[in-house]
């Protein structure tokens, strides 16, 4: 066995799922040494022995795990709790009667912060012809790397060579990619994700990155304590000094999020994102060839949903989803060929 598929044998051994777990679209699972931190938290909260000064380490840990896998430097990366709020801070900055071009079907929280701007113009157009419709007027493409309806990948390749062509600048949301998908994100004006997913963090963890041009455009649409020069003298009055780099954008962090996210970007980076990378679309594409569907090398597979099949899978202890009126699956670095087997093996049962 080489050292690459010891490591990922290693990893699997931190998880602990019931049945199939084939939802990481959905949600991550979270191994076993950042679920120990997450207790132990919990704990010292439980018994008066949290303090919150003693989180910051932690956090910053957690940055520099998340700008080595994206490729950044930590100076260019903010923490928050949802990508919502941060594709808003970007929705913010634009100016009036600016044009905003997304891809169909994206994600909500990819485009609703642009078009409850009603002073902006939004348009959409099929992914694919993205980089194609890119125009001298479009301010800004907003779309996700990996789609989360059905797994399709953004032509990202060309749409960067459009905007630079145009003027226009990109935010990219990884919340479906980073984790399994390698990518540099150095080329994009802005990066938002959420570590809950593929990162195999908890809910309440998100990132902001971004160009230091980009970055300098944006004003803290949440301006707080966490995001001033010196947190712990700046939470009270009104004359604070906010930082100059991508942590005068910092939301407050939710810390049991944080606490247990340094744990699991540690077991991502340990195993490394092309391995996984590799491990996952292979899985997923032996599930698309033997149920007859076009290979896509996409981590994320959706198939039409007989009638009763979510049923029959709950049933069976396979927890999948359902998205947009067609079965949803996702394989991740827990995932072996076994639960391929009993994915194809339930849905070839007509009860």
């Amino acid at each position: 066995m080489d050292q690459t598929a010891q490591r990922l044998q290693e990893a699997q051994r931190e998880f602990s799922a019931h049945g199939t777990y084939v939802n990481t679209a959905t949600h991550g699972l979270t191994p076993h040494p950042a679920t120990r931190a997450l207790q132990e938290h919990i704990h010292e909260v439980a018994t008066g022995r949290f303090s919150a000064g003693a989180q910051d380490p932690g956090i910053e840990r957690a940055r520099a795990a998340y700008a080595r896998l994206t490729g950044l430097t930590p100076d260019r990366v903010a923490i928050g709790t949802h990508t919502s709020q941060f594709t808003g801070t970007v929705a913010a900055s634009l100016p009036a009667g600016s044009e905003v071009l997304v891809a169909e079907n994206e994600f909500s929280s990819t485009v609703h912060p642009f078009s409850v701007r009603s002073e902006l113009r939004v348009r959409e157009v099929p992914l694919d012809r993205l980089p194609d419709e890119v125009r001298p007027d479009t301010a800004l493409v907003a779309v996700s790397a990996v789609q989360s309806a059905d797994g399709a990948l953004a032509p990202l390749d060309d749409l960067v060579v459009a905007c630079a062509d145009h003027g226009a600048r990109t935010l990219v949301d990884t919340t479906q990619s980073t984790g399994w998908l390698p990518s540099d994100d150095d080329r994009f004006d802005y990066v938002v994700c959420s570590a809950y997913k593929w990162l195999l963090g908890t809910r309440g963890s998100a990132f902001l990155s971004g160009t230091t041009e980009a970055l300098s455009e944006l004003r803290p649409l949440a301006a707080n304590w966490y995001s001033a020069v010196d947190q712990w003298d700046s939470l009270y009055g009104a004359a604070i000094e906010h930082g100059t780099e991508a942590n005068r954008l910092d939301m407050a962090p939710v810390w049991p999020a944080f606490v247990s996210l340094e744990h699991s970007l540690a077991l991502i980076e340990r195993v490394g994102m092309p391995a996984i990378h590799e491990h996952d679309v292979a899985l997923a594409d032996r599930f698309r060839a033997e149920a007859g569907l076009e290979g896509k090398g996409s981590a994320i597979v959706s198939l039409p949903a007989p009638e009763g099949a979510a049923e029959r899978l709950a049933e069976a202890g396979i927890a999948a989803a359902v998205r947009d009126g067609r079965l949803r699956v996702a394989f991740h670095l827990y995932n072996t060929d076994t639960d391929v087997d009993r994915l194809l093996e339930v849905l070839a049962d007509p009860r």
